[in-house]
């Protein structure tokens, strides 16, 4: 039986397969709830140094291939966060903790008081595309996440993730920039900029008119990425979007991603969607003749 256990900046994973940020990410209990459905490792809700409401509804549409989502990136601040990575390391998988701010300074505070909560790895949200002065209004600037990046690398000791916005002409430059600063990983890729328009309503859905697309449809578009990342860095790459089954999360690690996230997989699959996912995975491995999923890191490339 294929080997599933991997490792990813220190952090031993029991499968490739983990928690994205955003998705059942706010409270501990809901995570705990998540590694215990499967997940290999969890990633928060994305937390910054101060409460934040987020978007007035509607803050999510349903489309063909997927979701269109602006909830404005809502979360309790980093100050009561403690008590739920308490409850999450309940589960039993490491917990990742994922931070927003507005600048290097603010995001570096936040991290450290992420990190003293026993979080085993900080995640740096650089890819958010609908939230004004955070995510990817950073993230797009090269020098601007090599800064980010390299101060938080400074103020922390655990692992530094920096999660990457699709919406650049050229991601290579971005992942490079997350290496040039220190970066222990690329996680690639954030949702997509997209919009949804109601005809007969003549206007947009949601209230902040753009949103991110997260599902099925962006899987070759954070293929793609991924790819070129692997070739543009040497540190690892987590990869994320559109991933729904066991040969999704091959095709990943394929095309260069140590281990995956998933998030909307779980609205169509539901709770089970780990252990569903991590048994196709196998399933995959064994009639393909792979014994561990190191064989398939970047097997597409050779």
């Amino acid at each position: 039986m294929a080997d599933l256990s991997t490792e990813l900046c220190g952090m031993k994973l029991r499968n490739p397969v983990l928690l994205a940020s955003g998705v059942w990410g706010e409270t501990g209990a809901t995570l705990a709830r998540a590694a215990r459905s499967g997940a290999g490792g969890v990633v928060t809700k994305s937390v910054g140094p101060d409460a934040r409401n987020g978007y007035n509804n509607p803050t999510i549409v349903e489309v063909d291939t997927g979701i269109i989502n602006a909830v404005g990136l809502s979360n309790p601040g980093i100050a009561d966060f403690g008590k739920e990575v308490d409850e999450a390391k309940a589960g039993g998988v490491p917990v990742i903790g994922s931070i927003i701010g507005g600048d290097a300074r603010t995001i570096a505070d936040v991290a450290v008081r992420m990190a003293s909560y026993g979080v085993a790895a900080v995640e740096l949200n650089l890819g958010c595309p609908h939230a004004k002065g955070l995510g990817s209004e950073l993230g797009h600037d090269p020098s601007v996440v090599k800064e980010v990046v390299a101060t938080v690398k400074r103020a922390v000791k655990v692992p530094v993730l920096a999660k990457i916005t699709p919406n650049v002409s050229d991601i290579r430059v971005i992942a490079k920039a997350v290496q040039e600063g220190g970066g222990d990983a690329v996680v690639a890729i954030n949702t997509v900029r997209a919009m949804a328009i109601s005809a007969p309503m003549a206007k947009p859905i949601l209230h902040n008119a753009l949103g991110g697309y997260s599902g099925r449809g962006i899987k070759p578009i954070g293929l793609a990425c991924v790819w070129q990342v692997h070739k543009a860095v040497t540190i690892p790459i987590v990869g994320v979007g559109g991933i729904m089954t066991g040969e999704d999360v091959a095709e990943y690690l394929m095309a260069g991603a140590t281990c995956v996230q998933i998030g909307t997989a779980l609205q169509g699959r539901g709770e089970d969607a780990f252990k569903l996912i991590c048994r196709e995975l196998s399933k995959f491995m064994d009639e393909n003749g792979h014994k561990n999923v190191h064989d398939l890191v970047g097997m597409a490339h050779r």
